[in-house]
């Protein structure tokens, strides 16, 4: 039997997450963070009595987990998701969680509100139903997922678990894998002199173009490789350039931001080595080429096998609750799932249908939400069993 899903409750707490501005002050400033919306998660978990922990990983920026014990010898299961949303730029209204056909409007409706109100309903379900699991269940609402995720790097330094479902939207397709990402910084380095004396100057600028050149031929080099068979082929692109003074003189520096995707298998190493080649490439062609790269920041790719137990429990509560289960899909977006997986907990992802991410209208079906509930509670019942 079917656990049956709270839709009163579903709905109303996905209302009340939607009109609580969450915006990640990392990306834009002086935005509230998830301080208001921790606590009112941390309080509805213990209105269903789960065991809360509630906890900053910087200043003013929460995590909130709850646990469901279970009475031991089973395996855990851990729900995870984000409680921070981008910005709001160009949005009538952005905390207004209107309903209209069947779809509830505003910022982080998608992405991802409306899958915490479904973890909270899939939980209140095992709660009201009285089902006694031998593993714990793990409620996980984190911060900072839209920069660089320091929440979840935290969660896994205090919390472990058997499996995980991180429950970013995915068009309620079960995910085994996406992409990472590295972000790096190329330095050309020239010297500054009047814009009259081409003797002296040498311009870093115009030394970064013959990069950029050889940088595109890279890019359509990674896209005619074979690609992998859920996410694609990896990529780059130039995101950002900045170099010069003023207009009559010599620039003495350029810089130029690059993000590369990596596929599962590529490793931070092998994406630098490729960058590297160029700036060598272009360094010998000229004694005045000073091209150098460095590595910002990365993520690694995730990826799990299709006959692990968590894909298979998940893809069976599916098959209960939807019928016919459509093929397993990749992402070519980055999640909390990457870090969990490194943590050594196998981890797949399932979230609901929408549309807008990042966007000026953002919006979250319903029905999936309801259905993504239910499919969370079914999992948890079995694999907790």
């Amino acid at each position: 039997m079917q656990l049956s899903v709270d839709a009163t409750y579903l709905t109303q707490t996905l209302i009340d997450l939607v009109q609580i501005d969450s915006r990640n002050p990392s990306l834009t400033p002086d935005s509230p963070g998830e301080v208001t919306v921790a606590a009112y998660t941390a309080q509805r978990l213990r209105d269903l009595g789960l065991e809360v922990f509630a906890y900053d990983v910087a200043p003013n920026r929460p995590n909130v987990v709850g646990i469901l014990r279970g009475s031991g010898g089973g395996k855990s299961l851990l729900l995870n998701a984000h409680m921070d949303t981008v910005g709001t730029e160009g949005m009538a209204a952005p905390f207004s969680a209107e309903i209209r056909d069947g779809k509830l409007y505003g910022r982080g409706s998608q992405d991802m509100k409306g899958s915490l109100a479904a973890m909270l309903a899939a939980a209140k379900a095992i709660v009201d139903r009285g089902i006694a699991l031998s593993g714990d269940l793990l409620i996980t609402a984190v911060a900072d997922e839209e920069y660089i995720s320091i929440g979840t790097d935290d969660l896994v330094k205090r919390f472990s678990a058997d499996a995980a479902i991180v429950t970013e939207p995915t068009d309620m397709r079960l995910c085994r894998a996406h992409r990472g990402f590295i972000w790096y910084t190329v330095t050309s380095v020239g010297r500054a002199a009047h814009g009259s004396r081409y003797d002296e100057g040498v311009d870093a600028i115009m030394r970064m173009g013959r990069f950029l050149h050889e940088l595109d031929k890279l890019e359509q080099e990674l896209r005619r490789r074979p690609p992998h068979p859920l996410v694609g082929t990896p990529s780059l692109h130039a995101a950002m350039i900045a170099g010069g003074t003023e207009i009559s003189v010599y620039a003495a520096q350029c810089t130029l931001q690059v993000e590369r995707r990596t596929n599962p298998g590529e490793t931070v190493a092998q994406a630098t080595a490729e960058l590297e080649t160029l700036c060598q490439r272009v360094n010998a062609t000229d004694t005045t080429n000073q091209l150098a790269v460095t590595v910002d920041f990365s993520r690694p790719a995730f990826e799990i096998a299709a006959n692990r137990p968590i894909v298979q429990v998940v893809e069976q509560a599916m098959s209960k609750r939807l019928g016919q289960v459509e093929p397993h899909v990749g992402a070519t977006f980055w999640t909390d799932a990457a870090i969990l997986a490194a943590a050594g907990i196998d981890t797949v992802l399932l979230g609901p249908v929408g549309a807008g991410l990042h966007s000026a209208e953002e919006w979250v079906d319903l029905q999936s939400v309801s259905d993504l509930a239910a499919v969370l509670a079914e999992t948890a019942r079995t694999f907790c069993a």
